[in-house]
């Protein structure tokens, strides 16, 4: 067994008490993807919402697409935060997740069904990933014990 120094350019696996993580653990990974999907799902939807605008209702029409592009895009900013461990942004995505829980809620039954269960779902597996052990290891602030 030969004992090799580790390479300076290679990143080890960091351990408790070590060094910061500087690499997203993959349940991370998955559910800032999760993430990035909801939002180009928002960020569409605002811009297909403000070509449905009729003379009746411009003024809704028009804030609700913004609210929607808004939001779609705040949230593709908190996801690439996430990933690049900052751990400030792990609230507004949970945050987003828990609303989006209670959307799936107000979709159930009837034909909102499977609406329901693909929301559900998608903040399920999100909150999930941003709750892992590994993910909550790379977020954490504490600083490195020496």
């Amino acid at each position: 067994m030969s004992s090799t120094p580790p390479d300076p350019g290679s990143d080890p696996a960091p351990e408790r008490g070590g060094t910061r993580q500087t690499h997203a653990p993959l349940p991370l990974v998955a559910a800032v993807g999760l993430v990035l999907l909801e939002a180009v799902v928002l960020v569409v939807y605002g811009v297909v919402e403000i070509f449905a605008v009729s003379g009746g209702r411009v003024v809704m029409g028009v804030t609700t697409s913004a609210f929607f592009v808004i939001y779609g895009l705040g949230l593709a900013y908190c996801a690439r935060s996430v990933r690049r461990l900052e751990s400030w942004a792990r609230a507004p995505l949970v945050l987003a997740q828990l609303l989006q829980l209670g959307l799936a809620w107000s979709f159930r039954g009837g034909g909102g069904t499977a609406v329901a269960v693909v929301l559900a779902l998608v903040a399920f597996l999100v909150l999930v990933g941003i709750f892992h052990p590994a993910s909550l290891r790379a977020l954490d602030d504490e600083p490195a014990e020496d």
